[in-house]
């Protein structure tokens, strides 16, 4: 389970982004990952962590090649962690049939449905397993966290943060899936992973946990006004409601005219890293 395999490692602003594979317990295969270690961390100084969840179809290299977030976080002594979004070959049947279900969907749930519960357990991977080599392998201040993501990985940020009160010091996201219950991409992957009883659903769902008392850290959320998926898939204006109504620090930003890709992820990344770093670093 401990055993690391680097199969990739590449210079990047001084510091080192890294490729690694690993056979994971959790979800009972194969696995990967990426690390950008700054230079800090390559001078022996142990830095803090921010992990950061992708969304669907993307790889744990999509990040960092679309995301823009070495330069500063190379001069914030931030490690970026990025995990891939499912288990991959798991020899499920259609696995790959469907982009919104199964490959690169694991939407940082643990299914508890056949055939999906041994393997697509990406919430106890992302929350436990990997936490766990990354603090063996890495120089990283454990008890010093984040978590950030996009649209799926912007769900997943929310819901690891708020079902683990206390545990990362920061939290934000690019467009997520604020309110999965009620939008066809999280109605498809909750039935298909958990099954049909929408009760379950909610320990899934940030403005469900929200509403039933979870808490984090000052959220930041950023979400382009051209947004293909907007209105139909992301519903932000459900995430406001119910952070106003628990009194959860939210400030959400209306960005005209961006949609709800990379380049818009990148426009706004050094803010994020920015308040991560405020918090990581203080």
């Amino acid at each position: 389970m401990d055993a690391l395999k680097p199969h990739a490692e590449n210079r990047c602003f001084g510091g080192t982004v890294g490729f690694y594979k690993h056979t994971s317990q959790e979800c009972g295969g194969e696995m990967r990952f990426a690390v950008y270690l700054p230079p800090q961390a390559q001078a022996g100084q142990k830095v803090p962590v921010l992990y950061y969840l992708s969304g669907l179809t993307c790889t744990e290299d999509t990040f960092l090649i679309k995301g823009g977030a070495q330069r500063l976080a190379a001069e914030l002594g931030l490690m970026l962690v990025v995990p891939d979004t499912s288990p991959r070959q798991t020899g499920i049947l259609k696995e790959d049939a469907d982009w919104e279900v199964g490959t690169a969907a694991g939407f940082y749930l643990d299914a508890t449905q056949a055939p999906w519960a041994s393997r697509f357990r990406m919430y106890s991977y992302v929350t436990r397993e990997l936490p766990e080599l990354v603090g063996k392998h890495f120089p990283a201040r454990m008890d010093r966290e984040g978590i950030f993501g996009h649209s799926m990985g912007g769900h997943g940020a929310l819901v690891c943060a708020l079902r683990q009160p206390g545990r990362y010091r920061s939290v934000s996201a690019f467009a997520p899936i604020s309110a999965p219950m009620r939008c066809p991409w999280g109605q498809k992957a909750f039935g298909t992973y958990l099954g049909p009883d929408a009760e379950t659903w909610r320990a899934w769902d940030a403005t469900e946990l929200l509403r039933g008392g979870a808490r984090v850290p000052p959220l930041l959320v950023d979400q382009g006004t051209q947004d293909k998926f907007l209105a139909e898939q992301l519903k932000p204006e459900l995430l406001r409601a119910a952070c106003e109504q628990a009194g959860q620090p939210l400030t959400l930003r209306s960005q005209d005219g961006y949609d709800h890709g990379y380049y818009f992820v990148s426009t706004f990344m050094a803010d994020h890293l920015r308040h991560h770093a405020a918090a990581l670093t203080a």
